[in-house]
């Protein structure tokens, strides 16, 4: 399983893996929870938020669909901002992520503040996020990278899709620098421990 911890990532997927976990996921799911557990797989993939970061996402409050944005909340943050950085941080969102999200908050089959809601109440909690990923990750049958091979559906998590951006913004000529900024990470020494890897994989 891999670890969430700062050590080096060991999981991660690729641009068409994810592709096909959103892909499963939508086969797979009910129909009044396909939206929105595509839109979720979306977003965490797109955006690098943690898990925790994600559930405490509200809709008045921290999405902006007409500006393509995520603002968040200092107080949800892990290791970032910083005290010298604003109360929220904006996270500019891909196109294609703004058009899932537009259809999912269109068709919601339940009114509530979280952005998330859940069957059971107004609000996914962090476990069931991660068996979202995990169910969508089996349903595809997707073997994540690893640093010695291919690993497990499994040992697919939210996290993984954090590790999965750095992946694809590396193969792309983009820097450390520019992963630090999407990750929200303390330091750039963080972002090189954990990532210098994944890019000669």
């Amino acid at each position: 399983m891999e670890t969430q911890t700062q050590d080096k990532a060991t999981v991660w997927l690729k641009p068409e893996q994810v592709d096909q976990m959103r892909s499963a996921t939508v086969e797979a799911s009910a129909p009044y929870l396909a939206a929105r557990n595509d839109a979720l797989i979306a977003t965490l993939y797109d955006s690098g938020l943690r898990v925790a970061e994600a559930v405490a996402l509200d809709v008045a409050d921290h999405i902006d669909l007409d500006d393509g944005v995520l603002a968040l909340p200092a107080d949800i943050q892990k290791d970032y901002p910083t005290d010298r950085t604003p109360n929220y941080t904006e996270i500019e969102l891909a196109d294609e992520t703004v058009r899932t999200l537009r259809t999912y908050l269109a068709g919601r089959w339940k009114e509530a503040a979280a952005m998330w809601p859940s069957r059971q109440s107004d609000r996914m909690t962090t476990e069931s996020v991660r068996n979202v990923v995990r169910e969508a990750a089996v349903g595809a049958d997707v073997r994540p990278m690893t640093v010695t091979g291919r690993g497990d559906p499994k040992d697919v998590t939210p996290h993984t899709l954090r590790h999965s951006i750095a992946y694809r913004m590396l193969n792309v000529e983009e820097g450390h620098n520019d992963v630090r900024n999407r990750l929200r990470h303390a330091t750039i020494q963080t972002t090189e421990r954990v990532y210098d890897h994944i890019d000669r994989v």
